[in-house]
Formats: C-alpha cells, structure tokens, sequence
C-alpha cells in the first residue's frame, strides 16, 4: 500500500516567484573607502617623512579643501555707477540741454573720438539737481575734461550756470571707537562740533564730505568712553 505524500498546507497559498533573485547594492567596504585617503596620506608622509600625524592630518584638510568655492557676500545696499559723468546744472540749463539730447549724444561722442577715447556716451537723462551721461565704461580726467568742455559750450546753455562735472561719489559709514569722552585735563565733554572740525583738518578726509552730524554715544551711563 503506497503512503501519502505529506503536503505543505501553508504552501500553497504562495505563488512561486520564478524571477531570478536580484543583486543587492552591497555599498563599498571601510577598506575600500578608506584606500584613496590613505594613499594620500602615505604620499605626504613619504614627501614629509619628519612631519608629526597632526601635520600631516592638517596638510591632507588642506589639500581636500582646495577647488572648493569661498562664499560670496551678497551686499545689501547697491554702489553708485561709475559708468556715468554728473553735471549739475540750473533748471533752465536742464531743460534747454534735453530737447535735443539726441543730437548732443550724437557731438559729444563725435568730440571723444578725436581725443582717440574709447569711451562712448549712451544716452543722458534729466536728475534733480543735473544732468547725468551715461558711458560705456569708467572715464579718464582727459575724458571728464572733454565733456565739460562741449557741454559748456552749447550755445542755448548759459555758461556761468554749469559746475564742474564729477564722477558719482560712494557713501561709507565711519566708526570711531575708544575715545575719551572728556577733553584732555578738563572736565569738558567732546562735542560733535569739535569731531567734525578734527576730521576736516586731516588729510586723509580731502575729499570726504561728512553727509550728518557726527552722534557721539557713551558705552554705558558710567563710562568714560565713547563711539562717534
């Protein structure tokens, strides 16, 4: 008498999967990833055979770190254009030189180009107090001469009107820092006044205009200190 085959109950229940079993991503050893580090840490102690691990672990950041960009500063606050020439003007002045700002473009570049200038004016637009020409690149003394030089004889603009022309100017902020706020061997507090006479008696500040009053701030109540 044959004997009955035991069958798996569970079994049967799951469909085989005839797919072949897929390869798993197994990721590198620590052998493996270590190897290029430890290759370059071998050329430089081979290179620099008295040097101590802690140098040569520093030299090897130094290395890694090279290639990689620095971080820019982004400036929150735009410069003025230097590509451009202001000639402050009368009103009058302003409005007789943009009739024909067109035609004045046109001669003015003419006049660069016989000075061999590579300097071009674009075009010119009306400002508060003046008239701004807008170039293609930062102009020379020779340049800002020429331009003064046609502008001022434009036959309807009234000469004795027109200042000299200048190039934009930059705003900084200036911190003074560690000053006393009494006088020397008196009892007198430094006054705003006196700080703006000191800095338009030094050289370094020729051709600085001071653009406030100069605010004097003590560190603390008690202190003899003080930030302008």
């Amino acid at each position: 008498m044959k004997t009955l085959k035991k069958v798996n109950k569970i079994s049967k229940f799951f469909k085989k999967n005839n797919k072949p079993a897929e390869k798993k991503n197994i990721g590198k050893s620590y052998a493996q990833a270590s190897l290029p580090l430890m290759s370059k840490v071998l050329k430089i102690k081979e290179t620099f055979p008295k040097l101590q691990a802690s140098k040569i672990d520093s030299i090897y950041k130094i290395i890694s770190s090279t290639g990689k960009l620095k971080p820019k500063l982004n400036m929150t606050i735009k410069g003025p254009l230097r590509k451009q020439v202001i000639i402050p003007m009368s009103n009058d002045n302003k409005f007789k030189f943009m009739e024909s700002s067109s035609s004045h473009i046109t001669n003015l570049n003419k006049a660069l180009k016989n000075i061999k200038s590579e300097v071009i004016a674009d075009f010119v637009y009306n400002d508060i107090a003046s008239i701004t020409i807008i170039t293609n690149k930062i102009i020379s003394l020779l340049n800002l001469q020429t331009i003064e030089k046609y502008v001022k004889n434009v036959n309807q603009i009234n000469f004795d009107s027109v200042k000299t022309p200048q190039l934009p100017q930059s705003k900084l902020y200036l911190k003074i820092i560690s000053l006393s706020y009494l006088l020397e061997n008196t009892n007198t507090p430094i006054m705003s006044d006196m700080i703006k006479t000191i800095i338009k008696s030094n050289h370094i500040f020729n051709n600085i205009v001071i653009a406030s009053k100069p605010r004097i701030i003590k560190v603390s109540p008690k202190s003899n200190i003080v930030i302008i």
